[in-house]
């Protein structure tokens, strides 16, 4: 059966999109299921984040999306079971000023995945910061899309774009595309302004909104740094036990979409 693909996203930084990529694709595998994330932010913090060495990857996405290489040479396999990965450098940015001029520039990622896409049951794709070609391209290569949203003042700020830009993808080329879920995250349920702007999510988005939120944790933080998903750095934190429900979340969504 084809791979479920979901575009994490959202073109503001800072609000944990990479952390929750890496985070849902750990515990997705360690659930069983065969996890690719595909690391689509030329920051390249999902590949560092999973303990690659950027400094010997001979094939990344910058590769791939030239179609000098195949998705298949350049996925890595994880120390983690079940949790493969395209990984990315920073010259993924010089490769999106390339492709710009190039025939077919929205639908790379997606022709890039059609060889592999039945290896996998789940392909999460870790989008910049921006809506930029390369979140497009992930747009158009996705089934869902997982919107994770810092609880603070300006959260909700800027989605109204995000949200035009699916729109838009929806209506030219991809008309199956939709939100997965809305993901709370970096909450301090302590203060006032996290609990209002939580409050302000769910009157936005309704039954999107994931019932777990994620709390702002140390551990999430340290995790990458040690080039480790946060549950196989302290499994028992707050961070960990979050994605984790996060995770099951995701997973019953996929199901009743199917």
């Amino acid at each position: 059966m084809a791979a479920t693909i979901i575009a994490v996203t959202n073109q503001k930084g800072g609000v944990g999109k990479t952390t929750s990529a890496v985070n849902v694709a750990y515990y997705l595998a360690k659930s069983g299921k065969r996890v690719l994330l595909v690391d689509l932010d030329p920051q390249g913090n999902a590949t560092s984040g999973l303990g690659v060495d950027k400094t010997v990857l001979e094939t990344t996405m910058s590769e791939v999306l030239l179609q000098t290489a195949t998705l298949e040479q350049a996925i890595v396999k994880t120390e983690h079971k079940n949790l493969w990965l395209a990984p990315t450098t920073s010259h993924l940015a010089n490769v999106e000023v390339e492709i710009a001029g190039m025939e077919h520039k929205f639908t790379r990622l997606k022709t890039a995945l059609v060889p592999v896409i039945d290896h996998y049951d789940i392909i999460l794709i870790d989008s910049p910061p921006s809506l930029s070609l390369l979140t497009v391209n992930g747009l158009i290569a996705a089934r869902y899309v997982l919107l994770p949203v810092q609880a603070e003042f300006y959260a909700l700020e800027g989605l109204g774009q995000l949200l035009e830009t699916m729109k838009l993808v929806r209506k030219g080329m991809n008309p199956s595309l939709e939100l997965l879920g809305v993901l709370p995250t970096m909450m301090d349920t302590r203060t006032t302004l996290s609990n209002q702007v939580h409050d302000e999510i769910k009157k936005h988005f309704t039954d999107k909104v994931f019932a777990t939120t994620i709390p702002r944790n140390i551990r999430l933080a340290e995790a990458p740094s040690h080039g480790v998903p946060v549950g196989a750095y302290d499994r028992w934190s707050k961070g960990a036990r979050a994605y984790k429900a996060v995770a099951k979340e995701v997973a019953a969504r996929v199901e009743a979409g199917q």
